[in-house]
């Protein structure tokens, strides 16, 4: 499929059902799409991530995943409020990159979106709004991994150590004003260090996760495991609301399961760890909430690969994540402010328009 008609599938959904929403304000392409020509084919791998834009103060949840008209689209509902300031938007490194585009308007029945985009694409480059939003992920970084949760199940536990560890990628990708992609967060950080004088710092992301090691077999098998896992957790009626129990539902599995296989044969194989273990932690956290019987027989599986990445318990993920805030961290900061004050951004990067 074409971008162009994946694009023309999500703005068929928002003009049928956007303006039924509460508040309805707007919507806009965000995610790995932006900055795609229409032409270009999408990856089988990839949805096409949209916000709609909600002047209500409490946004209801999320649809997530679902397809649409031929392509997998991924929705979220983002208050009006969060968008309400072009100063407040250059300063989130997540909201930013989208806004500072004119081509990423779906929809937009005020004219209030355009006027906010127009502001936003004249600082989206400028280094003190870029160096805002390094800052912002650095405290993520910090800020997350000071908070894992010593009571919660391991499933949870992992994913709380997981996801602030991966954003250590997200300093850099927005100081090289790149996408600050989820899934692909490592084979696109890859890009911007390698080669160059970061080449150690990118092995050292990797060790973080403890993946640094792992050859290309032991991944397979870790693949494996998780396809398992998934196929078994996607055929579970979900009673327990999760926020990302669409990303495990069949119709997901191609962004899941199929993709991570995709990073692996294209010898991507450490950078497909992380979207390996995140799937599998969510899995788990749905197993256990709701087919604890079928987690039992699965959890060995989980964790062989939490042991081949050095973790197996709380204590462990606390330590990596201390070691990752006290020395890893100021590294990455340090390199982001070089490229940022260099002006190294790169062929890709996401410039104002």
């Amino acid at each position: 499929m074409r971008v162009g008609t994946a694009r023309e599938a999500a703005r068929d959904w928002v003009a049928r059902n956007g303006p039924g929403l509460p508040g309805f304000a707007g919507a806009y392409f965000s995610g790995s799409t932006v900055g795609l020509a229409a032409d270009a084919v999408l990856s089988p791998y990839a949805d096409v991530d949209l916000v709609v834009v909600l002047d209500t103060p409490l946004p209801p949840p999320k649809p997530g995943k679902f397809p649409h008209a031929g392509a997998l689209l991924e929705v979220t509902y983002e208050p009006w409020a969060a968008l309400a300031s072009a100063d407040t938007v250059l300063g989130d490194y997540h909201l930013a990159p989208p806004l500072a585009r004119t081509d990423t308007l779906i929809a937009d029945p005020d004219g209030r979106l355009a006027a906010l985009v127009a502001e936003v694409a004249r600082g989206f480059a400028r280094p003190e709004h870029v160096l805002r939003r390094c800052a912002q992920a650095a405290g993520r970084v910090r800020n997350g991994l000071a908070a894992l949760p010593a009571e919660a199940p391991l499933p949870q536990q992992v994913t709380a150590w997981l996801f602030p560890s991966g954003v250590t990628t997200h300093v850099l990708l927005v100081a090289a004003l790149r996408n600050p992609t989820i899934r692909l967060r490592y084979p696109a950080v890859r890009d911007v260090l390698v080669p160059g004088p970061h080449e150690e710092l990118y092995e050292d992301l990797l060790g973080a996760l403890g993946c640094a090691h792992l050859d290309r077999a032991r991944v397979a098998g870790h693949l494996a495991v998780l396809t398992e896992t998934f196929d078994a957790t996607s055929g579970v009626p979900v009673r327990t609301p999760f926020p990302y129990a669409a990303d495990l539902r069949p119709d997901a599995r191609p962004v899941a399961v199929d993709g991570s296989a995709d990073l692996v044969a294209r010898g991507l194989h450490r950078e497909a760890v992380f979207w390996i273990v995140a799937t599998l932690a969510r899995c788990h956290t749905v197993l256990a909430a709701d087919a604890p019987a079928l987690q039992r027989g699965l959890l060995p599986g989980f964790r062989e690969v939490l042991a081949d990445l050095g973790l197996s318990r709380y204590a462990d993920l606390r330590a990596r994540g201390e070691r990752t805030a006290a020395e890893l961290l100021p590294r990455v900061e340090e390199a982001a402010a070089g490229i940022v004050r260099d002006g190294r951004a790169g062929p890709g990067a996401l410039r104002e328009v």
